[in-house]
């Protein structure tokens, strides 16, 4: 656990933090908080995922699947970076956003858009940028976590 706490709890962070934000950020446009979960799907089921509001086996436990480990993915990553520099506070926050941007750079501006998190499909652009920035946000927090939990002697 002492080796791989940051990229365990930055993970889990990224994971949570994604999912939590586009369900809340469908909310607030006045959505069903499962559309943009489905719409994670359209790698596999095509643009029309992102149509989809309601719980169904085809589109919200691919697209739950495929956004959480999008999120270990990412989190896991940068906790394993944070792992081997072990930043303070402030360079956690930092190298989070950081990652959020790589992140969305690589999802929204290089990858073809079949593998994009499929987001817009579902979201506002504004909506778009502030799910990254959640998936950030809950990266940084389980570094945060990761690092109030070592044993300073060590």
């Amino acid at each position: 656990m002492q080796r791989s706490r940051y990229m365990l709890f930055c993970a889990a962070g990224a994971a949570l933090g994604s999912v939590a934000a586009i369900m809340a950020l469908a909310k607030a446009e006045g959505q069903s908080a499962l559309k943009p979960v489905n719409a994670s799907s359209h790698w596999l089921w095509g643009d029309e995922a992102g149509g989809h509001s309601e719980a169904d086996l085809q589109h919200t436990a691919v697209g739950g699947a495929t956004n959480i480990s999008a999120g270990l993915m990412w989190g896991g990553l940068l906790g394993a970076f944070l792992q081997r520099t072990r930043p303070g506070p402030v360079g956690i926050a930092r190298d989070a956003t950081v990652m959020g941007a790589i992140a969305a750079l690589l999802d929204y501006g290089l990858l073809p858009r079949r593998l994009s998190p499929g987001w817009e499909l579902a979201l506002s652009g504004r909506s778009v940028v502030l799910a990254m920035a959640g998936m950030a946000a809950g990266a940084a927090f389980g570094g945060l976590a990761a690092r109030s939990t070592e044993d300073p002697e060590v």
